[in-house]
């Protein structure tokens, strides 16, 4: 016999998730901005190249992605089969989401370029693997990876060149 769950405790079970997903990924982005404290007066005094995007664009952006993010989270917890593959994609989401704040106190906080950069890279191959994983699972998870991915591999250029053009500062 099956049991049929009532749909208002369905809704509110579904509610609770998504924020379950919000809470964890914005206590990741207050993780990140912590350790970017000082990161206004830090971004701006760094030589840059001229492609460089200003500071202010950087919390919009970040905002959109979080947001981005928890839904896409979301919307694979939510995902009716396949409870292994939920579980092992949701976990690569976990992971990632520890090495983005990792990354904010490798280059903001405690300055160091070339850490930052080697480590923004393994966190950009775990978004890639999170992206492809959500997508198996759920293709319009995936997709909502997509704009993350994309930003994070051009802030991997960002950080090697702010590296090499601030030796004194990033060292």
């Amino acid at each position: 016999m099956t049991t049929i769950q009532h749909p208002s405790r369905t809704r509110t079970r579904q509610l609770i998730g998504l924020a379950g997903w919000m809470a964890l990924c914005f206590a990741t982005a207050a993780a990140g901005a912590v350790a970017s404290a000082n990161a206004k007066s830090f971004y701006s005094g760094l030589v840059q190249p001229a492609w460089a995007p200003p500071g202010w664009l950087f919390g919009p952006v970040w905002t959109t992605l979080f947001t981005m993010m928890t839904v896409a989270a979301w919307l694979v917890w939510r995902a009716p089969a396949q409870p292994a593959a939920r579980r092992a994609a949701l976990g690569l989401f976990v992971v990632q989401l520890a090495a983005n704040a990792l990354w904010s106190w490798l280059f903001f906080a405690w300055q160091k370029g070339g850490w930052a950069f080697a480590e923004v890279l393994v966190f950009w191959v775990l978004i890639a693997l999170t992206c492809a994983a959500f997508w198996r699972i759920r293709p319009l998870a995936g997709a909502l990876l997509l704009p993350y991915l994309v930003w994070v591999a051009f802030a991997s250029y960002l950080n090697w060149v702010l590296w090499q053009a601030n030796p004194a500062i990033l060292g």
